[in-house]
């Protein structure tokens, strides 16, 4: 991979000659559907392309004076219809119980109506237009977080830019929101920018705002790269579309996937930043270079040869990037009982999850009848859950019962929605993708449930998991 400082080098002595292939091919028409979000979301329902749900759109001082509060949901997006780069955006989290017409904002702090409108003035004033004009503020619905995304964004919804030219997608990278970004996905305001292997939508390289390459999400061992991007060719026939109805030779499409609705078109960019050549450790002209001449008649065939001319081959050399294999989100398992007895079964991978689980009535098979019998008879309802007393707990239990009962390795105390649990531990042994885990696991009736053993993060370090 070449160093950070060569790519920088590079990318900043292709800008100029890159404006060559924004200029031209973006017509002052194209330029002003795309500087116009209502207008550009209106065109983008009509060719069938989903967007964010349009809340209210607040057109004069007059209108906001007037404006009707209980229209706003307990989550929404104030937006400038002409800003840029993330300016002006503001992003509404919850509702305030108990408070009328107060909000919370993604770093916990306090909004109300007051606030809002103040806000709104500003947009109309025209502090975030691009030319400093009188603007249009408008509400929209806040997306709901991906799951998969859930470890890796704070507060906001990631989105994945996708640079199309001559109606081929070229380049792309995830966006995350951080704590610095106030909870946007924007790249000048400190979210990380992450790489993407066109060919297979796994990410690769990462930048941390302008400038800084990190591998890892700052403060954990949460890595970057192998993040398989759900939906991938969808958003880049989404991408390609978009580019053939606004007329804009060189765009950027901006496309979040909601947790309910997948895809979905946030905004179309007739001058995207240039930050993605830092995140993918490329320079756009060369990739511009190697389409201009191309005669593409569909859009299905522009993904394919984006897909085809700017894929890494990442699925094949995986392990070469990360170290790690790709599973899906349900996997068979072998389990590797006292006596190498071996029980096959198929397990939810749970990244939710800390740590593993199987039943109780597998885990009798596999040799561990005796500590479920004696740990079943054990008075648990002296202890009082609570997560201020969990360590108590387990300090307790394990000075009182890890001598006198077999196999018991570690105590778990579960808390979820669906009740508070306290768990024998032992230590098993499983193989998954021809990989031996040797696991502390934790046993459970999970007899109602449809699978009988659950993978938790802490025994999927050597995994990538691909989401469909």
């Amino acid at each position: 991979m070449i160093s950070y400082f060569k790519a920088r080098r590079n990318i900043l002595g292709m800008n100029a000659r890159n404006l060559r292939f924004i200029r031209p091919n973006n017509l002052r028409r194209a330029k002003k559907l795309a500087d116009d979000k209502l207008l550009s979301k209106k065109f983008l329902a009509k060719a069938e392309l989903p967007v964010p749900k349009l809340i209210a759109k607040i057109k004069s001082f007059e209108e906001l004076e007037n404006f009707d509060w209980s229209l706003l949901p307990e989550s929404f997006v104030l937006k400038p219809n002409r800003g840029f780069g993330g300016e002006g955006i503001l992003v509404v989290y919850g509702k305030k119980k108990h408070l009328e017409n107060t909000w919370i904002k993604a770093d916990g702090s306090i909004v109300t109506a007051d606030d809002i409108k103040t806000h709104a003035r500003n947009i109309l004033d025209g502090s975030f237009s691009l030319a400093g004009v009188p603007d249009v503020a408008f509400f929209e619905e806040r997306l709901k977080l991906l799951k998969l995304f859930k470890p890796y964004a704070f507060k906001g919804i990631p989105d994945i830019r996708i640079i199309v030219y001559n109606k081929v997608p070229v380049m792309a990278m995830l966006r995350l929101p951080t704590r610095e970004s106030d909870g946007k996905a924007n790249l000048q305001q400190g979210a990380i920018g992450v790489g993407i292997d066109m060919a297979t939508g796994v990410t690769t390289t990462s930048v941390l705002g302008k400038g800084r390459m990190i591998e890892y999400i700052p403060g954990t061992r949460l890595l970057l790269s192998g993040i398989r991007i759900p939906y991938w060719k969808d958003m880049l026939r989404m991408a390609v579309r978009a580019q053939e109805i606004s007329g804009l030779g060189f765009l950027g499409a901006d496309v979040a996937i909601d947790r309910d609705r997948g895809p979905v078109f946030l905004e179309l960019n007739a001058r995207p930043g240039l930050s993605i050549q830092i995140a993918n450790t490329d320079g756009l002209l060369g990739r511009l270079r190697r389409v201009e001449d191309l005669k593409i008649k569909t859009a299905e065939k522009g993904v394919a040869v984006g897909m085809n001319l700017f894929g890494g081959e990442i699925e094949d050399e995986i392990e070469g990037i990360s170290g790690k294999k790709i599973i899906g989100t349900v996997e068979k398992i072998k389990l590797i009982g006292k006596n190498e007895k071996e029980i096959k079964v198929e397990a939810k991978i749970d990244t939710g999850a800390q740590s593993s689980s199987i039943d109780i009535e597998i885990a009798k098979q596999l040799g561990y009848e005796e500590i479920i019998n004696k740990f079943s008879a054990i008075d648990l309802s002296q202890y009082k859950l609570a997560p201020e007393n969990e360590n108590s707990i387990k300090k307790d239990l394990l000075e009182k019962y890890k001598d006198s009962i077999p196999d018991l390795e570690d105590v778990a105390i579960i808390f979820s929605a669906s009740g508070n649990s306290i768990r024998p531990v032992v230590k098993v042994e499983f193989e998954m993708d021809e990989e031996r885990i040797l696991s502390k696991i934790n046993l459970v009736d999970r007899k109602n449930l449809k699978y009988p053993m659950i993978i938790g993060k802490r025994d999927l370090k050597k995994f990538l998991i691909e989401v469909k």
